[in-house]
């Protein structure tokens, strides 16, 4: 079959549409429970694990070793999850993090402005059981957007509403939830998604390599140092500067390592000052 992620704006309908997708193809729906499962398998606050899921980091989490490492576990727990096959991933950057992975159908979901917002007033006033003020719905809306937008650019240098980031873009407008789910799962029926040895083997080494990056981010001697990682077959290889010994008897520990390369960087050195 298929591994299904969904990318969608606030009010266009993309958790209704995953959920529906997922219950027609019998897929697992993985959305906050990526986040659940990250928090107990590594021990982290669910809390902070939520807070930077949704926003980009502060200046100040930016320059926090341990949020490249909160950060980098909720990308290894999706890897994980997309390991697994036939799942529904919603939003958490599925569509960048498993690009090129022939099994998987990338869909982005979308609507007007004016009509997400009327659609979350609707919600909320549901939900609420009272009126809700519409400008506060609005700006959630915008913020939303915005949040989303600049949290995709910074970590991945990229457009969120690149087009070529899909296989599938669906405008909600005038597209009912039942039409959306019929397209979702005929398009991810096709032999052109169907899984292969070759695609589960590149989703495999990326998982690898992604839990590799944890355990270099959780050791004290290693987590201040940027190493690259590269895992084919389970075979992983590190490229860096500096603390490669130490990173070699980190990186021997995790699951799923059958051996470890080093590649030494070296800094060219400073030119002297020409006047």
């Amino acid at each position: 079959m298929a591994i299904i992620t969904v990318s969608h704006e606030m009010g266009a309908g993309g958790p209704e549409i995953g959920m529906a997708v997922a219950q027609r193809l019998g897929y697992r729906y993985a959305d906050q429970e990526v986040i659940s499962e990250a928090a107990r398998r590594y021990g982290l606050l669910e809390e902070k694990l939520t807070h930077l899921d949704e926003s980009k980091p502060s200046l100040f989490e930016r320059l926090d070793t341990e949020t490249h490492r909160y950060i980098t576990v909720i990308q290894t727990t999706l890897l994980e999850f997309a390991e697994r096959d036939n799942v529904v991933l919603m939003g958490r950057s599925g569509q960048w993090l498993l690009r090129g992975i022939p099994h998987v159908l990338r869909v982005r979901v979308k609507a007007p402005f004016e009509l997400r917002v009327k659609r979350a007033l609707k919600k909320m006033a549901g939900q609420m059981g009272e009126a809700v003020n519409p400008r506060t719905v609005t700006d959630m809306v915008r913020r939303d957007d915005a949040e989303k937008s600049s949290r995709f650019r910074y970590f991945y240098e990229t457009d969120l509403n690149d087009p070529s980031l899909y296989e599938l873009v669906l405008n909600t407008e005038r597209m009912s939830v039942e039409t959306a789910v019929e397209l979702i799962s005929v398009a991810a029926r096709q032999p052109d998604f169907a899984t292969t040895e070759a695609g589960r083997q590149i989703v495999a080494d990326r998982a690898l390599a992604s839990r590799v990056q944890v355990a270099l981010a959780t050791e004290p001697e290693t987590r201040k140092y940027r190493i690259t990682v590269e895992a084919q077959q389970g075979v992983v290889t590190l490229e860096a500067t500096a603390a490669l010994d130490q990173a070699l008897e980190v990186v021997r520990k995790v699951h799923g390592v059958k051996d470890v390369k080093t590649r030494q960087i070296e800094i060219p050195p400073i030119p002297p000052f020409v006047a």
